[in-house]
């Protein structure tokens, strides 16, 4: 009599869940290995969306420093013209006068010329200049606005103040505005900030320190524990603000507007605290005219 081998129906189960595990460990391995290629393809394409936001707005501020050294310069000439024109009829009548007033229409004419140096400057290296906006008599006005925002600002001036020529004061005014604007947008209503021009011999110093740490970790605390935390720094947390490089297309712009007159900028965290920023124009009483650019060209 022939035998007949008869699967254990347990053995065939096991077979299959053998082959299906397999089956979903491939599966699995496939769908990860897709993920991650998306994950990285996002984050590629999110640092290319990056890169060109900042390239455009860098781009955007050069175009904006150029349209205002410009605007400087058209309405110094239109100065300019209207006094040689004045100078012109003075000669006929009192000639030691017409010397007198062309001599200030020569130097007048450099620092326009200078103005005018600068925005070639500018346009070759890619550098930046906005739409003729007010100078540093407008600054309290700027406070108002700032304070109508929810940023709390005080003032502090110490130093005799010496005259400006429209260029630098506009530079000076810019920083001033941007150093703000950033302020209260990472900080939030409730920030404090602290503005101070400090005037040499020679130079400036402006200083617009926040507390936009303190003020946010204030609003989103629910304890004073809470508040503790959130504002804990180590002294690692100082190295690193010692250190650590601030980019960003504000901070190039304002970097950028200081360094045409001479200036020396910096920005940096407070850990705990804030940021603070700072542009300290060593010989700006010299360097806001014609001193440091090139009128041979």
């Amino acid at each position: 009599m022939r035998k007949v081998a008869v699967v254990v129906p347990w053995q065939v189960l096991s077979v299959v869940l053998a082959v299906l595990s397999a089956a979903l460990l491939l599966l699995w391995l496939l769908a990860l290995a897709r993920q991650r290629r998306q994950r990285f393809d996002r984050s590629a394409a999110e640092r290319v969306r990056i890169d060109l936001e900042l390239s455009l707005a860098e781009q955007h501020g050069r175009l904006a420093i150029i349209r205002e050294l410009q605007d400087v310069a058209v309405l110094s000439l239109a100065r300019l013209i209207t006094r040689a024109e004045g100078a012109r009829y003075t000669a006929q009548s009192d000639p030691s006068t017409a010397v007198r007033a062309a001599t200030a229409l020569v130097e007048d004419g450099r620092v326009t010329l200078a103005d005018l140096r600068r925005v070639l400057t500018i346009a070759r290296e890619g550098e930046s200049i906005a739409t003729m906006a007010p100078g540093l008599q407008s600054a309290r006005n700027l406070f108002g606005v700032m304070r109508d925002a929810g940023l709390a600002v005080s003032f502090s001036e110490s130093g005799d103040r010496f005259p400006l020529k429209p260029g630098a004061e506009l530079a000076i005014y810019r920083i001033l505005q941007s150093a703000l604007a950033n302020a209260l947008k990472h900080g939030g209503a409730g920030t404090e900030a602290r503005v101070s021009f400090t005037w040499t011999q020679d130079g400036l110093q402006l200083l617009i320190d926040d507390d936009g740490i303190r003020a946010a970790a204030k609003r989103d605390s629910a304890s004073a524990t809470d508040f503790a935390a959130r504002t804990a720094y180590t002294i690692d947390d100082d190295l690193r603000a010692l250190s650590e490089s601030i980019s960003g297309a504000g901070i190039t712009q304002m970097r950028e507007r200081a360094q045409l007159f001479g200036g020396i900028f910096n920005a940096g965290t407070v850990p705990g605290v804030g940021f603070s920023v700072s542009a300290v124009f060593p010989s700006l009483r010299f360097h806001n005219g014609v001193h440091g650019v090139d009128l041979s060209r």
